[in-house]
């Protein structure tokens, strides 16, 4: 039995979801502070997408060459769905639940972070505190943070898929 857009875009998230979920156990394990690294946000982002494209164009094929751009759309949304939330659930474990240590200490490197790139651009001493006193209120890593996180990341990379869709659709114009 072929299989369908919706289980090609299911297995696709949860090997998305896997390889997400092992690079974080893996930081988290070799060198926490590669997760204030600003590469590593880009590449993890590329990894993503690529992820969703490849399963879009995998849904194509499997439909014989013509996808709709729902069908495109929903393919790599689903993808890109299953797999952040299970990445997203696995930084929940580690930093609320197993390390909440390491989250201080990470809201702690993102403070220095913030603090020396407000410095480089030449911000006045006093908003520079004001910033920071404020920034320093936030937990980055907190359950409700995370969960936003996944929300806001979910909107951006679906704004992304339905460029993906334009450009993944096919139909066929000779059954119309």
């Amino acid at each position: 039995m072929e299989p369908t857009p919706k289980s090609i875009a299911v297995n696709n998230g949860l090997y998305l979801g896997g390889i997400l979920a092992l690079i974080s156990v893996l930081i988290y394990a070799v060198n926490l502070d590669l997760f204030t690294e600003w590469w590593l946000g880009i590449i993890l982002f590329l990894v993503v997408v690529v992820y969703g494209v490849l399963t879009a164009i995998k849904s194509r094929t499997s439909l014989g060459g013509f996808i709709s751009f729902k069908q495109a759309f929903t393919s790599y949304f689903i993808t890109i769905a299953i797999g952040t939330l299970i990445a997203t659930i696995v930084g929940i474990a580690i930093f609320t639940f197993i390390d909440p240590e390491a989250a201080t200490y990470l809201n702690e490197q993102i403070l220095l972070l913030t603090k020396q790139t407000m410095e480089r651009f030449g911000m006045p001493q006093e908003a520079m505190q004001a910033a920071l006193d404020e920034a320093a209120k936030k937990d980055n890593f907190s359950l409700g943070m995370q969960s936003q996180a996944f929300v806001f990341r979910l909107a951006f990379y679906a704004v992304i898929g339905l460029i993906v869709a334009l450009i993944v659709k096919k139909t066929n114009n000779k059954e119309a």
